[in-house]
C-alpha cells in the first residue's frame, strides 16, 4: 500500500477567523462557502470561491476566515513524500548544473 494523497480539513464559521502556519509547501483548496484569506508578506487579500485554489509557501502565516455564509469548508492537499522526492531530485540537478556553469567556483 502506497499513500496516494493527504488532506487536512477545516470547518469555518461566519465570522470566525482562523490564524495557521504552514508548515512545509501545499495547497489551500476551498470545498465549500467563501473564504477570505490574509497572507504574511502579501499585500493582496485573496476571496476565494468553492472549487477555487490557492497554492501556500513553506513557513507563511495565514489568516482565514468565513464571510457572507455561516460556514466553510477548506482543506489543505499535503504533497505526498513521492512528489516531495521528485522535487528533491529535480532541485539537486539544477544545483549540479548551476556548480558546472560557474565552473565549480562558489560564489560568495
Amino acid at each position: 500500500m502506497r499513500e496516494v494523497s493527504s488532506s487536512i480539513a477545516y470547518e469555518i464559521h461566519g465570522g470566525e477567523t482562523l490564524p495557521l502556519k504552514v508548515a512545509r509547501s501545499t495547497k489551500l483548496v476551498v470545498r465549500g462557502g467563501a473564504v477570505w484569506v490574509t497572507r504574511s508578506d502579501d499585500t493582496e487579500d485573496y476571496w476565494l470561491q468553492p472549487g477555487h485554489t490557492l497554492r501556500l509557501r513553506r513557513g507563511e502565516r495565514l489568516w482565514i476566515s468565513a464571510e457572507g455564509t455561516p460556514r466553510a469548508t477548506i482543506a489543505f492537499s499535503v504533497p505526498t513524500r513521492c512528489d516531495e522526492r521528485a522535487l528533491n531530485w529535480f532541485a539537486r540537478v539544477v544545483e549540479r548544473w548551476a556548480a558546472r556553469m560557474r565552473g565549480g567556483w562558489r560564489t560568495v
